[in-house]
C-alpha cells in the first residue's frame, strides 16, 4: 500500500485530481515567435508533464501592456489562443488537468516592449531592478502611475484573458499576485503612494486584487480560479511596512471566495530583520484561509509529504524539479533518482533542456 500523502487523490474546486503533485507555473522564454504564442514544443513540454495532479502554466500576459521579458506567451490575441488550445489538448489526451497563469508585470519592464512608452505600475516608483528586453538586460525605468480608469480597464483585461483561457480549453486560472509584480506592487506600501480608492489603507491597496479576482470569478466560476500570493517575498517589490498584518487581511477576505485554490510560496533567505515578517508561510496561513491550500518553493519528496501529513497544505507545486523530471509524480512513487535541471538552458529556447529531459523506463 502507498503511504505517501503526496499521491493520494484531492478534490481542487470542479475537479478531482489524481494526485497532490503540481507543476508550478516557470516562464521558460520558448514563445519565439511574432506572436508570443504558444508552440507544438509548448505542447509537447506541458504533455509530458501530465501526470502531475494539476499543471500551472507559465506566466502568460493578458495585455500588450502587461509583457516585460522575452519570449513569453500571451492570452489576449486569436494566434496566443490558438496556441494555447494545442497545449490544454495535448495535456488532456494525457488525462491532465491545466491552468493558465494570468499575468501582468507592471513596473517590471522597459519602454523597448511598449515602443518607447513608459510601463504602468501603481505609482511612478523605479524598482531599480532589470528587465530582460530583445536586447538584453536593461535597467528599469521610473514607470508611468496608472490612472484611475486605466485600473479598471486593466481589471477588463484580466477578466477577458480568464475567458480565452476557457476558450482555449485549459481547465481554469491562476491568477499572479505574487513575485513583485503588478498586484503585489499595489498591495505594499512602499510602492503603491496613491492618493484615490485604490491607495492608502490595507483595504484600498488590496482593493484591485479583490476586483481583479471578482471580474475573472464573474467570468469563469470561482470552482476554476486560484491565485498566487507570495506573503515573503522581497524580489522586485520592498517588504510592506507591516507584512503580516497585510497578508493576514488580504488571505483572511480571500477565504470568503470559494477559491479553487490559494497557492503561496515559502519564505526563502534570512528575513529576521524585516519587522512583522511571516516566515513559516504556510503553517500561518493555514490558520488563516478556509479553503483548498498549495505551497511552493524548496520542498523535495520528504519535505512535501510531511507538509500534507501535518495537514498545513492540500497540495504541492515544484519547480525546478520538473524542469528535469517530466515524470515526477512516478519518480516520486518509486523512490527513484531525479534528473538535474540544467541552469544554462532555462531561458535560451529551443528544445534543449526543454522537451529532452528522460523519463523512467516502464516497469516490467
Amino acid at each position: 500500500m502507498n503511504e505517501q500523502p503526496l499521491l493520494t487523490p484531492v478534490r481542487l474546486g470542479r475537479y478531482q485530481l489524481s494526485n497532490r503533485i503540481v507543476m508550478a507555473p516557470m516562464t521558460r522564454s520558448r514563445a519565439d515567435n511574432p506572436d508570443n504564442a504558444p508552440t507544438e514544443l509548448h505542447a509537447q513540454y506541458y504533455a509530458q508533464r501530465a501526470s502531475a495532479g494539476l499543471i500551472i502554466t507559465e506566466g502568460s500576459q493578458i495585455s500588450p501592456q502587461a509583457v516585460g521579458y522575452i519570449h513569453t506567451p500571451g492570452i489576449h490575441t486569436p494566434a496566443q489562443i490558438a496556441g494555447w488550445r494545442k497545449v490544454s489538448d495535448a495535456v488532456h489526451a494525457g488525462n491532465g488537468r491545466i491552468f493558465l497563469q494570468l499575468w501582468h508585470v507592471g513596473y517590471v519592464s522597459h519602454p523597448d516592449f511598449h515602443g518607447g512608452a513608459l510601463p504602468v505600475a501603481p505609482s511612478a516608483i523605479n524598482p531599480n531592478t532589470q528587465s530582460y528586453t530583445p536586447q538584453g538586460m536593461k535597467d528599469t525605468v521610473t514607470p508611468r502611475a496608472l490612472e484611475t480608469h486605466e485600473v479598471k480597464l486593466i481589471v477588463q483585461d484580466y477578466a477577458q484573458a480568464a475567458k480565452n483561457a476557457i476558450a482555449a480549453g485549459l481547465d481554469g486560472v491562476e491568477i499572479h499576485g505574487a513575485n513583485g509584480y503588478l498586484i503585489e506592487q499595489f498591495l505594499r506600501d512602499g510602492t503603491n503612494r496613491r492618493t484615490d480608492q485604490y491607495g492608502g489603507s490595507v483595504a484600498n491597496r488590496a482593493r484591485f486584487l479583490f476586483e481583479v479576482t471578482e471580474a475573472v470569478i464573474a467570468a469563469i466560476g470561482a470552482d476554476r480560479v486560484g491565485v498566487r500570493l507570495s506573503p515573503a517575498n522581497t524580489w522586485n517589490v520592498p517588504a510592506d511596512s507591516d507584512m503580516r498584518g497585510l497578508y493576514d487581511s488580504v488571505i483572511g477576505t480571500l477565504s470568503g471566495y470559494d477559491l479553487a485554490y490559494l497557492h503561496l510560496r515559502e519564505a526563502q533567505g534570512d528575513l529576521s530583520a524585516i519587522p512583522n515578517m511571516v516566515t513559516n508561510v504556510t503553517e500561518h496561513y493555514r490558520r488563516v484561509y478556509r479553503g483548498t491550500l498549495m505551497t511552493n518553493t524548496g520542498f523535495d519528496r520528504e519535505r512535501a509529504n510531511e507538509v500534507i501529513r501535518k495537514g498545513h497544505a492540500d497540495l504541492v507545486a515544484f519547480g525546478t524539479l520538473f524542469i528535469g523530471n517530466p515524470d515526477l509524480p512516478e519518480r516520486f512513487r518509486r523512490g527513484a533518482p531525479l534528473n538535474q535541471a540544467d541552469q544554462q538552458t532555462f531561458y535560451q529556447g529551443g528544445s534543449k533542456g526543454f522537451i529532452d529531459y528522460p523519463a523512467l523506463s516502464p516497469v516490467a
